[in-house]
């Protein structure tokens, strides 16, 4: 593959990070070019080297996530992190699309309760003083606060528990990608 090629490729699957990100990636794989090209190398012998560059945009868009996680501790880079986790390559799915799903789903699951526990309680306590119950008004009303206080409290646990498998699933990434850097590092020695 040659140099332009190699980058026209790298920058298109880098797609969708910040433009400054790309292009210091580009300006770094070029620095590998024009070092590659003063050693005396061909451009297909230092596209070789260097792997895939659909490959290293995955792993870089994947780090670029997981950082992302880690300062923003927001859904938006949660889902971030575990797509680029998941991107990572097709025997991470069969591994982890079983582990990733039902984990989602009961998570989903309890979202879904506590916030359903939340409004009823709240439409109890609301509805309380007009059910014409007379001396069981306080009980209604209390009756309605417990619930939505149990509903907050179950969304706290929900959120805390789907932080920790997002923090799960970044360490694992971490993992992948420290297993991979031996193999891509004496790729480059090769070569």
């Amino acid at each position: 593959m040659t140099r332009q090629g190699f980058l026209d490729t790298l920058r298109a699957s880098l797609r969708g990070l910040p433009p400054t990100s790309i292009d210091e990636v580009i300006a770094d794989y070029e620095a590998h070019f024009a070092e590659g090209l003063q050693a005396g190398r061909t451009e297909a012998e230092i596209s070789a080297a260097l792997g895939d560059p659909a490959r290293l945009a995955r792993e870089l868009r994947t780090e670029a996530g997981l950082k992302r996680w880690e300062l923003e501790r927001n859904p938006s880079a949660a889902v971030g992190a575990i797509f680029g986790i998941l991107g990572l390559g097709a025997i991470d799915i069969l591994v982890l699309l079983p582990i990733l799903l039902p984990v989602a789903a009961t998570l989903l699951g309890f979202s879904i309760t506590a916030v359903v526990l939340f409004v009823c309680g709240a439409i109890v306590f609301v509805l309380g003083p007009f059910a014409g119950l007379g001396p069981y008004i306080a009980a209604l009303m209390f009756g309605g606060l417990s619930v939505m206080a149990g509903a907050v409290s179950l969304g706290a646990l929900t959120s805390l528990v789907a932080i920790g498998f997002v923090n799960a699933l970044v360490w694992f990434g971490r993992l992948h990608m420290r297993a991979l850097k031996p193999i891509l590092d004496s790729s480059e020695v090769r070569s």
